[in-house]
């Protein structure tokens, strides 16, 4: 282990073991030069010690005074981070977005004001479920083949509200749904529409992109389905998100679902979204 260095000795003072004896003794003369000379060495390296502890002292008094000062002063507020540009701390916060441009004004409002108006000379569909154009958690769930398993799905899912409008025009029937999640655990509208394409590719469908939208789809089936008593029915669907909220487009008829009236009802509705 190395050794700490030896301190050196006051500046004046002989080794031991060299002190002069009688036989080298100075002069007389130069008795009191030579005496006084260990008291300076004493008094400087006291001086020294003495500065260096009030130096010391002076560093711990002005911290403790710094805390106590800062200690009595408010905080001082930050501003927001959702803002898209940040400001200094003492400036004035962002102006709020205007409701034309914030997109959670208009989606946490009346949700039925987006959806797409019923056409000139349409009838109200008398078979939709949905009451005074909402649709509440039981009420959703049983529009699925397998309402309570959907039940514990869409709790799980945090199903929030889902406004609905539906009508009949000749014979073709249409019923559109804004499903609203709380999505505070997970992207549920987007993933709803992952499952949608599944359906899509099937053998028995057409499927088409919906313009204006990152992966929505809509889907025909090519041939009709037939019951007893009942003439061939046609159906189509068409599924796409934006934010919280999944769009949901049913379309049934007696005649072929054309891709242009598909995609034409999917683009209008995403437009008022």
């Amino acid at each position: 282990m190395e050794q700490p260095e030896r301190p050196g000795e006051p500046e004046g003072m002989a080794p031991p073991g060299t002190a002069p004896g009688p036989e080298t003794a100075a002069p007389e003369a130069a008795g009191p030069e030579a005496a006084a000379t260990p008291v300076r060495a004493r008094r400087r390296g006291r001086t020294a010690l003495l500065i260096a502890g009030a130096v010391v002292l002076g560093l711990v008094a002005g911290t403790c005074t710094g805390y106590l000062v800062q200690a009595d002063r408010e905080p001082t507020k930050l501003p927001p981070l959702s803002q898209p540009k940040l400001k200094q701390s003492t400036g004035e916060a962002p102006e709020p977005l205007p409701a034309s441009r914030d997109r959670r004004v208009r989606t946490d409002g009346d949700l039925r004001k987006l959806l797409l108006k019923k056409p000139r000379g349409a009838k109200t569909a008398e078979w939709s479920t949905a009451e005074d154009g909402w649709m509440d958690l039981a009420a959703y769930a049983e529009v699925f083949e397998r309402p309570k398993p959907a039940f514990a799905n869409l709790v799980g899912d945090e199903f929030r509200r889902a406004a609905v409008v539906a009508w009949k025009q000749g014979q073709t029937a249409v019923e559109i749904r804004l499903v609203q999640y709380r999505q505070e655990e997970s992207m549920t509208a987007s993933e709803g529409v992952s499952r949608a394409h599944y359906w899509a590719d099937e053998d028995g469908n057409r499927s088409w992109p919906i313009p204006g939208t990152e992966d929505g789809v809509a889907y025909a089936a090519k041939k009709p389905e037939i019951k007893p008593g009942y003439l061939p029915q046609y159906e189509a669907r068409a599924v796409a998100w934006r934010g919280d909220i999944e769009m949901e487009i049913f379309v049934g008829s007696t005649r072929a679902i054309g891709k242009k009236t598909l995609l034409g009802l999917a683009k209008r509705q995403m437009e008022r979204l």
